[in-house]
């Protein structure tokens, strides 16, 4: 016989629906917004006449722009209805992204929609996707955040071929394709946060989420929500620990993930690489879909500390194969599998980190206030590898990125142990609870 207990477990859980529309997000307005941007650049470089170092700057000002943006954005979403701000990052995105056709060679009006579209991905997206994952989910967390994370790469896939039809038709071109991709942005995130995003209304709507073998756990079955305020987080030390090692990670990241391309087509041309560069990246779109993935899923099951040690130990693998891809080419390989495996720790560990260790109460908040350190190491890491390059070569700047990364994992993972021991000790499921 049936009991309304059970009736509530065999609920559907409506925070698979979240999962994937979450993942659609990703797909979409995200995909256009910071996937498909890259692509234009030579197109309007040489439509426009303008200089490639100063039109490349809507990168640096868009990241700065969302960053300093996102603390806000995460405080918004603990007063705004979070359907309504979905709806207004969705016309920042789409409608910024069709602006883009109507700039002409006015460098301005590039910088100026580059800020726009930043933050309305900061709003659906950066802040948006990790705050719907962490108020659904209690259980599953990590793997609920890595299947929707893994809607970028699975994206751009479709996004990167309609690019490659879209701008070199001479009907279409960049304009066209500004406008076109612009307007998919807007009516798909649209569509997607009117009919799908909300928050949970009642702890019933979070029964669904809870594994099989802590069925009848009182405290698991009322989901317990706890957290620190914003002025409690940053009185603590380790969450500084946490900022400085999140440039570090910036300052790595900026270097593996944007110049390895780069370094295999320059190895290829001198023809010390014998595998073609093409392949290579390609590989590591698939391998980073995976590691999305995968990383959730290491998450839940290793935790925080041992998660952040294994994404350590294959960036630093990750860097010594980009020190003899040269002599052992095979190598190559290696490192798309490492690396695209180990951007779990930087895509999804702020999200999932911020919850573990500082919960629900101004997850938004503290989540925007971590994700900027990471904006400012990334901005800050690219023109200090590019000094490192010119000054001394190839084998020092990928050296200098090892030591970065080994300073990045040794400061979270200090400052995560540390926390979580604390946390253990004040019982903070209790003492910082959310009534």
């Amino acid at each position: 016989m049936s009991t309304p207990d059970n009736k509530k477990q065999n609920k559907f859980f409506y925070g698979w629906i979240i999962v994937a529309a979450c993942l659609l997000i990703q797909a979409i307005p995200f995909g256009v917004a910071s996937n498909l941007t890259p692509t234009f650049t030579n197109y309007v470089v040489k439509g426009e006449g303008f200089n490639y170092a100063s039109y490349t700057l809507i990168f640096t000002i868009g990241t700065f722009v969302s960053a300093v943006c996102s603390p806000f954005i995460g405080k918004l979403f603990t007063k705004v209805n979070a359907k309504l701000l979905f709806i207004i990052g969705s016309i920042l995105v789409g409608g910024g992204f069709m602006l883009y056709s109507f700039a002409g060679n006015k460098l301005l009006a590039y910088y100026a929609i580059a800020a726009v579209v930043q933050v309305g991905n900061a709003i659906v997206s950066a802040i948006g996707v990790p705050t719907l994952i962490n108020a659904w989910f209690k259980f599953n967390k990590g793997t609920a955040l890595g299947i929707a994370f893994c809607g970028g790469g699975i994206g751009n896939i479709f996004l990167q071929t309609l690019a490659g039809r879209w701008l070199t038709n001479p009907a279409i071109g960049y304009k066209g394709a500004f406008l076109r991709f612009g307007l998919i942005a807007l009516i798909g995130s649209l569509l997607i946060s009117i009919i799908f995003v909300r928050l949970p209304k009642s702890p019933e709507d979070l029964a669904g989420n809870k594994p099989k073998k802590l069925k009848g756990d009182e405290d698991t079955a009322h989901h317990v929500s706890w957290g620190y305020t914003m002025g409690e987080t940053t009185k603590m030390p380790q969450f500084w620990l946490i900022a400085a090692a999140f440039i570090f990670v910036g300052f790595y990241v900026s270097g593996f993930a944007l110049q390895f391309i780069a370094y295999f087509q320059s190895l290829e041309e001198a023809g010390i690489l014998l595998i073609s560069s093409a392949t290579l990246a390609s590989m590591f779109g698939l391998f980073s879909i995976f590691g999305n993935l995968f990383g959730g899923i290491l998450f839940d099951k290793l935790g925080l500390a041992k998660s952040f040690i294994l994404a350590g130990v294959l960036v630093v693998i990750a860097g010594l194969c980009l020190l003899f891809v040269g002599d052992i080419n095979a190598l190559g390989y290696v490192f798309t599998v490492a690396f695209g495996i180990s951007m779990f720790s930087y895509v999804m560990g702020p999200s999932y980190m911020t919850s573990a260790l500082f919960g629900d109460r101004d997850y938004g908040a503290i989540l925007g206030f971590i994700q900027l350190f990471f904006a400012v190491g990334f901005a800050v890491g690219t023109p200090i590898f590019s000094v490192i390059l010119d000054k001394t070569g190839w084998t020092t700047a990928w050296t200098s990125s090892i030591i970065f990364a080994v300073i990045a994992y040794a400061g979270l993972l200090i400052a995560s142990v540390s926390i979580l021991r604390i946390n253990k000790q004040n019982n903070v499921h209790e003492t910082k609870r959310i009534s």
